[in-house]
């Protein structure tokens, strides 16, 4: 089925998110959409599940105009999508999932659950799933979930699938056997919308691509394309991609975990006896699968978890049961996972948010006053230091984009003399511009002898940042390894393999 996107434009209030965008994807082909963050992918691909409704413009399947008022429209019409995250039901088994929504009776009125379980299975043989359609979906790993994803589609006789983002929560190894299935479905005759924002991945799999940049189309590239031109595509200007880095020099242990174990608000260990060191002046990397016990950990270490056992220890001076203020004094700084919720008030000035983990006391207060004067020029030399684009220092920091609010936190953290620095998926939702310059920063800070810890989901993040990667795996690290491993042996330690002995470093 040949699906085509004619002049799509879809507004929220005054902002365009999609500017009359044509797309069209011929049965048998991979059509990758490429973007950053925002740049409108995922509210076209809405706009043609039936999610949402545009304002103009026309889909067409094989020449045929079509009027979706709803997903059942689409799915009715041969349209599949496979979400970033799954919409699954976790206590249902792989074929009650299949059958949702599209239930199939007997004479008698009962579930068809027989004839349900013999299309996952045929399904299932076809592309080599190897699928138990009586397995219940939350004893299944992520890659095996997702596959579920795909089979349910294709049970309604899906003839377009659009992938959106549907590598964020997977493996490396689990990513690879993705591009075999995409491959696969491509060879019999599927018509493929792939979305994502990773530049590896499009060139594997994608027989041509489109790059959207603030809802506009920006132009088409072919799978040969180098990561600098296809960056430059996204971004609009040149980029280097390639982090300029001279090898650590790490000094003494400064901050020491040990045996640090967390429980959540329900009871759960989320982080089981964890133990590890960062040296002065080394990037310490923590790496895995997103869920992982990476958040809770990072919030123990600055002090917003409560229910925390074991040893954290900065320069041999105990974190432990300090306030998240006291952590801060003590030469913390941090870069929580979402800045809008934990690391910037939206409706402050930039120069007021440059402030907020220092506003009780010198060098921006001082006799119970506020010093606008000095807070002016820190604001006005930070801008231009770290290259903040907004208006003025008095621009409110929610108007700015993803990339500047965030240069405007790691601003604020990396102004003051800081003992530890910890950046929690640093560069989530920028454009390959700013994750340049964010990275930039994180290298400077651990060449001044900070000891640095980054957590990312992101690989080619980790691989490029890290002197040394500790890989987390259902609240534990399954080991500690060289900041040059592998990605295969990463995958395998991500999905809960040990790490090599002859890899491993302590």
């Amino acid at each position: 089925m040949k699906l085509e996107l004619r002049g799509i434009t879809k507004r929220f209030g005054s902002l365009v998110a999609n500017d009359h965008i044509n797309l069209t994807v011929e049965p048998g082909e991979i059509h990758c959409l490429l973007g950053e963050n925002g740049a409108g992918k995922s509210t076209l691909m809405n706009v043609l599940y039936g999610l949402y409704q545009a304002e103009e413009g026309e889909i067409l399947l094989d020449d045929e105009v079509q009027h979706f008022q709803g997903p059942g429209d689409a799915m009715a019409a041969g349209i599949g999508m496979v979400h970033q995250h799954f919409m699954l039901i976790p206590v249902f088994t792989v074929a009650e999932n299949v059958m949702l929504g599209h239930e199939e009776t007997t004479v008698g009125g009962r579930l068809n659950m027989a004839a349900t379980r013999d299309k996952v299975r045929a399904l299932s043989d076809r592309f080599g799933f190897d699928l138990d359609p009586d397995a219940l979906v939350e004893d299944l790993p992520v890659g095996v979930q997702q596959r579920v994803e795909i089979i349910k589609a294709l049970s309604r006789d899906a003839k377009v699938l659009v992938f959106d983002e549907p590598t964020a929560v997977l493996t490396p190894q689990e990513t690879d056997e993705l591009m075999l299935i995409m491959k696969q479905l491509k060879e019999a005759g599927t018509a493929i919308v792939f979305i994502t924002h990773k530049l590896r991945e499009v060139r594997e799999v994608a027989d041509r691509i489109t790059v959207i940049r603030l809802g506009k189309v920006v132009g088409e590239a072919s799978p040969t394309a180098s990561n600098e031109e296809l960056a430059s595509l996204m971004v609009g200007r040149s980029v280097d991609l390639v982090i300029d880095k001279a090898p650590a020099a790490p000094g003494a242990p400064a901050l020491v975990v040990k045996d640090l174990s967390v429980v959540d608000q329900h009871g759960q260990v989320v982080v089981n006896s964890v133990s590890f060191d960062v040296k002065q002046g080394e990037v310490l990397a923590i790496a895995g699968v997103q869920g992982n016990g990476q958040t809770e950990l990072t919030e123990a270490i600055i002090g917003l978890q409560d229910r925390v056992t074991g040893e954290i220890t900065l320069d041999g001076k105990s974190l432990r049961k300090l306030s998240v203020n006291k952590v801060l004094d003590a030469g913390v700084g941090f870069v929580p996972e979402d800045r809008n919720e934990d690391g910037l008030v939206g409706a402050f000035t930039v120069a007021e948010n440059l402030m907020l983990d220092r506003s009780d006391g010198a060098p921006f207060v001082k006799a119970g006053g506020l010093q606008l004067k000095y807070l002016a020029e820190f604001a006005k030399k930070k801008l231009t230091e770290f290259d903040i684009r907004a208006q003025g220092i008095t621009t409110q920091v929610g108007r700015l984009s993803g990339g500047n609010q965030q240069k405007v936190v790691l601003a604020r953290e990396l102004s003051r003399k800081l003992r530890l620095f910890v950046a929690a998926q640093p560069t989530r939702g920028l454009d390959v511009g700013s994750i340049e310059f964010v990275h930039s920063q994180i290298v400077a800070a651990r060449d001044a002898g900070v000891p640095v810890i980054v957590v990312s989901t992101e690989l080619d993040e980790v691989t490029a940042l890290a002197d040394r990667i500790a890989v987390m795996y259902r609240g534990g690290i399954v080991g500690i390894v060289p900041g040059d491993t592998s990605r295969d042996i990463l995958g395998l330690m991500m999905a809960g393999e040990p790490a090599p002995e002859t890899g491993a470093a302590a």
